[in-house]
């Protein structure tokens, strides 16, 4: 163990005497910025440490063997010394040292204190996003502007958030774009590409100096991140190409351009990492490993060469729409030092008992990359209400360590992450809320637990931070950390037992329609988040078949998890009830609180009375008892009363659920033009099913019974298009054959489609090169795509908004008909309905077998054809 007289590079001393005073001096020849920041926290605390003490903070001599950014803190009655590892872990020995100070009062600290991280990356990030797309751009395309992001130039509050990570004991800092080059550097042979006008670019770059360099004297690495393959909007406008198309091949052109942004960026910037994201913007897992092997490692090398370096910095592979072990597997040969990320619990946080496909991901990752990072990201479950459970924390922690391998982490804004640096939270006066003000909890519960998740029973320490930050005592403390425990199971057990996804696809704390929980297949549900991020259990559906077959149970049983979450909202609403005269700071704060408790409370209520509701529903589908249907009446009028407390409790405190307010949301209900993100606008949404079930059940009841319910198909026309592709047409009608060469016919279609004219395609050129269909309207018109049922690659992919952003772009997401064409050796096919405006057009469809049904004007009704056998659902009840 070394003494202060080994401290080499830097020693600061702080001599603390008489009534506060200090002086501060450098006993060596030079200092680092780290050490200074270390001795600059110590000073804040000066006024309220007592007499005589003398501080020494500098770094070890020899570092070897030592575990990087540890340190040793040595108390010898008044004398203390701070040792790092290395300048980082000098920074976190004095938060150590003033943890120690601000829990006990006092700094009669153990004789010795060895301590080092068990997460080598904790970090956080923002996202310079929007909650809108901007006019002309697509998903994830924001240059950076004062006009997007006025808040990315205010440097007293960069400082605020570094200052946050730091005494948070977090070592990195991600910045989220799409395509961040052309705001940050010019290039000499696509000077046309820049998004931003000169000034522009000048000022950026001197806000990247300045962010690496306040970031670099915390301890800090910034880290920018990047989706594939997204183009410059003045790039692609140049060469008449989309500035990003999931289903385009890789071209030379796309290739250099984007090597050669890379190659600036790292000759630019040469202390900011990357963070690549191979995709949402390329289809297949070859284009993905050619794009990483063949432009973005070239890139990065050419950077390093035009540098005069010859390192291997760290870049950070992001394993999401893609093979992960298997980009890594191909790269490893050409780049030695790459990081590899994957998402914890998808886009939500739902368990501390993750596995499945998911986990066995992280897993290949974690043993074979040096620094595999955990990613907390999203939280669509979450927003907007206040989430910050040290115990769920503290054990998702534990199991990203335990189940995933993982030794880093990389933490999203607890909510809100498309409005950074914002909350949805609506103050008066069109006051708006900081996130790091309202969510410094999550920060520091991350922080403190990516450091070291094996704490044990930890309530002490957070019932003194609470009891400081509200200025009250530590058993009220006590019992705000019990409301926040208890509300931190709520939505997550909702989601993982009931959620159609995830991720920013769905809204959970808007709660859900009838339709999604009686027939949540029609909405996609995503298979790999219910294998993946949570226990073993079963959906509503599954629940009650298996009681109507006397079936055995397993696992987390759907009517279980609502019963617990009412408890746990009642729990946490009497565990902070009556506080109120006991706080003597941020009392508005905590007042916000107490209102996001009893929302949680409400909800939980309103949803459990919606699953008993449909649980009824359920049962009349089995057994066609009408019975089962008037019982779901007052369920559901039940759920509708406490969503109406929900709504009045948040019509004037709250600005939104949901950050990203865009066609992307589908759950509950499309967010299509920035609509249906309050609970105040949900209501009607809520009220009307409720009014079409009754109205149905008086249907079932009547004498016209069969004429009432029977469905009333319009016909689609044809739409005149003007087709420039290549592909003869056939009218649709049983017999046909839609594919060159092939013997399939058509069986039988949706009587809606019949007649509309079909294109005739290639099987074989479709799997290799997938379909571009180039067409031309005068009027507005929906292209008709026929995707076959099937999870063999050889078929093309559905939209899939978990991993393509861009799988709305023409409305086409969820199928319009679904179960409509039969074909004779072939999986059934949905339709789904691309909605093109006048103009000319050229779409590429996704590689594989696919068909493409016509051209018509027509409004269609999104229905199940039913063609499959099973069209028993009975989610017709909730629509007129």
């Amino acid at each position: 163990m070394k003494t202060a007289r080994n401290l080499l590079i830097t020693s600061i001393t702080l001599a603390l005497t008489g009534c506060g005073s200090t002086t501060t001096k450098v006993v060596t020849e030079q200092s680092l910025p780290q050490t200074q920041y270390a001795a600059s926290l110590v000073e804040k605390y000066i006024p309220s440490i007592g007499k005589g003490y003398k501080i020494n903070i500098g770094l070890a001599a020899d570092t070897t063997g030592l575990e990087k950014e540890g340190f040793t803190i040595k108390r010898k009655g008044k004398k203390i010394t701070i040792t790092g590892n290395d300048a980082s872990g000098a920074i976190y020995g004095t938060n150590r040292m003033l943890e120690y100070f601000t829990q006990y009062g006092n700094l009669e600290m153990p004789e010795i204190i060895v301590d080092s991280p068990e997460m080598k990356i904790r970090g956080a990030c923002v996202g310079l996003q929007k909650t809108v797309y901007l006019p002309g751009h697509k998903v994830y395309e924001y240059p950076y502007t004062p006009e997007n992001f006025p808040w990315f130039y205010d440097k007293e509050l960069w400082i605020k958030y570094l200052d946050m990570l730091a005494a948070d004991n977090m070592n990195a800092v991600f910045l989220w774009n799409g395509h961040p080059f052309a705001s940050l550097v010019k290039l000499k042979d696509y000077p046309f590409a820049a998004e931003v006008d000169d000034a522009t670019m000048a000022k950026n770059q001197e806000m990247f100096s300045f962010l690496t360099t306040e970031a670099k004297k915390r301890g800090i690495w910034v880290i920018q991140m990047f989706y594939n393959i997204i183009l410059s909007k003045p790039f692609a406008d140049h060469y008449g190409i989309p500035t990003q198309d999931r289903n385009r091949p890789i071209t030379p052109l796309i290739s250099d351009y984007t090597r050669k942004s890379i190659a600036a960026f790292i000759e630019k910037y040469p202390n900011v990492g990357f963070l690549v994201c191979l995709g949402e913007a390329m289809a297949t897992i070859e284009d993905d490993v050619e794009w990483m092997t063949k432009t973005i490692i070239p890139g990065i090398r050419d950077g390093l060469k035009a540098s005069g370096r010859t390192d291997e910095p760290p870049i950070i592979l992001r394993s999401h729409d893609t093979d992960g072990p298997l980009v890594l597997k191909k790269s490893l040969p050409l780049y030695k030092n790459i990081y590899t990320m994957t998402k914890y619990n998808g886009e939500s946080l739902t368990t501390y008992e993750p596995g499945g496909p998911w986990g066995e991901t992280q897993k290949q990752l974690s043993s074979v990359a040096p620094i595999h990072i955990s990613n907390v990201h999203i939280l669509a479950n979450l927003e907007p209400f206040r989430w910050s459970s040290p115990a769920f924390t503290q054990k998702a922690v534990q199991a990203m360590h335990r189940v995933h391998g993982a030794n880093g982490l990389h933490l999203y804004p607890q909510a809100s992450y498309w409005d950074w640096p914002y909350t949805a939270d609506k103050l008066p006066g069109g006051k708006r809320q900081l996130q790091i003000d309202r969510d410094w909890m999550w920060y520091a519960a991350w922080g403190r637990y990516s450091w070291n998740c094996h704490r044990g029973t930890d309530n002490a320490y957070w019932e003194k931070r609470l009891a400081d930050f509200y200025g009250t005592d530590t058993l009220t403390a006590r019992r705000i950390i019990e409301a926040l425990d208890e509300s931190g199971e709520i939505a997550p057990k909702l989601l993982r037992r009931f959620g159609i996804t995830e991720g920013n696809r769905q809204t959970l704390l808007l709660g859900m329609k009838m339709g999604q929980l009686i027939n949540p297949y029609k909405y996609t549900v995503y298979e790999e988040f219910y294998q993946s991020c949570g226990p073993k259990g079963e959906k509503l559906i599954e629940y009650v078949e298996k009681e109507w077959k006397h079936q055995p149970h397993e696992g987390e049983l759907p009517l279980d998890i609502i019963n617990q979450c009412v408890t746990h909202g009642d729990k946490a609403v009497a565990a902070i009830s009556g506080l109120s005269g006991k706080i003597t700071k941020n009392k508005d704060e905590f007042d916000r609180l107490v209102n996001d408790m009893n929302c949680y409370k409400d909800f939980a209520y309103s949803f459990k009375y919606k699953v008993l509701a449909a649980q009824q529903v359920l049962n009349y589908k089995w057994s066609k008892d009408i019975n089962f249907l008037n019982k779901a009446v007052p369920l559901l009028e039940k759920s509708n009363d406490y969503y109406k407390m929900l709504v009045d409790k948040t019509e004037n405190t709250y600005l939104y659920a949901n950050s990203m307010q865009t066609g992307h949301r589908r759950i509950p209900v499309g967010g299509d033009d920035g609509k249906f993100k309050t609970w105040t606008e949900m209501m009607p949404v809520y009220e009307e099913e409720l009014a079409n079930l009754k109205s149905n059940i008086i249907k079932l009841t009547s004498p016209n019974q069969a004429d009432d319910q029977e469905e009333k198909i319009v016909k689609a026309e044809n739409a005149p298009v003007k087709l420039i592709s290549n592909y003869e047409r056939i009218k649709l009608e049983k017999g046909v054959k839609l594919f060159e060469n092939r013997d399939e016919a058509i069986d039988s279609l949706a009587p809606e489609l019949e007649g509309l004219e079909a294109l005739i395609m290639n099987r074989d050129t479709t799997r290799i090169n997938g379909g571009v269909v180039e067409f031309e309207t005068d009027k507005p018109v929906k292209m008709l795509v026929g995707f076959f049922i099937d999870d063999q690659n050889k078929f093309a992919s559905p939209p899939k908004l978990e991993i393509d952003a861009t799988g709305n772009e023409f409305g086409q997401a969820e199928p319009i008909i679904s179960n409509a064409i039969v074909m004779s050796n072939m999986p059934i096919v949905n339709i789904h309905a691309y909605h093109m405006p006048a103009g000319h057009h050229t779409i590429r469809l996704p590689k594989g077998i696919i068909m493409v049904a016509g051209f018509t004007a027509t409004d269609l009704k999104i229905r199940d054809a039913g063609l499959n056998g099973l069209s028993d659902e009975v989610d017709w009840l909730f629509m007129e």
